[in-house]
């Protein structure tokens, strides 16, 4: 979908994916593309100085770039943004979507970890096949998690953990004090990690936490542990971990995978006790009114001449 909408004069040109009209940013020059249909004409994109990517639609949105002569911010739809950033032209301030994605992320990543703990793919198997199958499982509570990565989700996934009465350990970049308690800084990781139940990813994806999860770091890990990865798939080792999985040693809960999409006969598919989704963990209902919160958000920011918040890289405009 590709169309233009009324602009005031003067106003800086928006290129967004939703109408003007849901946005409710007052003196709004904005055309509409989804990431779906054409691009816009050559005049909008040449007029476009704010650009909102429309989320999932990366790849189809890297080519406009270029296109833009007079771009002067980007705003991501996504809290990672790995895809997006070695495309980002000089001078441009490339945004990401920190806070979109909390609520709806944490809570997968909260429905993986008990759904892998208490053996609910098993149970849904099972009632495939009409059979009524008990058995042991192991609980939450008094379990140790570790969560690496202690921004905007990692946090969220922290708060929805408080609940079940387990132990939470937190690593991220650089260590802190945070409301519940310290996060330690990513050189002291090894050290925590044979002391974990569960660890849960949520960290982003960069130089120096791409393959993190490695053999080594998988052989740390307790035996019968639950690795769960709500981040990105390339932050894990997929041959060490299959290793692992493959053994019975360890299992693994997976909304991210590398490859991605995983294709059909990839081992991770069959391999033993994992539970895998298709990437969905920012997408539902929680998404949209996060998002046109932001946008608009960043839209009065920019349309004001103030500094704009979630910078990536490039100026704050």
């Amino acid at each position: 979908m590709s169309r233009p909408s009324a602009a005031s004069a003067g106003s800086p040109t928006v290129l967004l994916p939703y109408p003007p009209e849901q946005v409710t940013v007052a003196g709004l020059a904005a055309a509409v593309w989804d990431g779906l249909g054409a691009a816009p004409p050559e005049p909008v994109l040449r007029a476009v100085e704010f650009f909102v990517v429309p989320y999932t639609r990366t790849t189809a949105a890297l080519p406009l770039l270029e296109r833009m002569p007079r771009l002067r911010a980007v705003q991501s739809l996504s809290a990672g943004v790995d895809d997006l950033l070695p495309f980002i032209p000089p001078g441009v301030t490339l945004c990401n979507a920190r806070g979109v994605h909390d609520a709806s992320t944490a809570e997968l990543a909260v429905t993986l970890l008990l759904a892998a703990l208490r053996g609910v793919p098993g149970f849904v198997r099972a009632q495939d096949r009409e059979v009524w199958q008990g058995g042991f499982a192991t609980a939450l509570a008094d379990r140790t998690v570790l969560l690496v990565g202690h921004g905007s989700i990692g946090a969220a996934v922290e708060e929805r953990l408080v609940p079940f009465e387990c132990e939470i350990l937190r690593v991220a970049r650089s260590g802190r004090d945070a409301a519940r308690g310290p996060v330690r800084p990513l050189g002291e990781l090894m050290d925590l990690v044979p002391r974990a139940d569960v660890v849960v990813l949520t960290l982003p994806l960069t130089a120096q936490t791409r393959g993190l999860v490695d053999a080594r770091f998988l052989a740390a890990m307790k035996d019968d542990a639950l690795l769960v990865n709500v981040a990105r798939g390339p932050v894990v080792d997929t041959a060490a971990l299959l290793t692992e999985l493959e053994r019975g040693r360890l299992a693994a809960a997976l909304d991210v995978t590398d490859p991605e999409p995983l294709p059909a006969g990839h081992p991770l598919w069959r391999a033993p006790r994992t539970l895998i989704s298709p990437h969905v963990g920012g997408n539902s209902s929680a998404f949209l009114p996060r998002a046109l919160r932001l946008i608009r958000g960043q839209l009065e920011r920019f349309l004001a001449g103030e500094p704009l918040d979630n910078v990536v890289t490039g100026p704050r405009v």
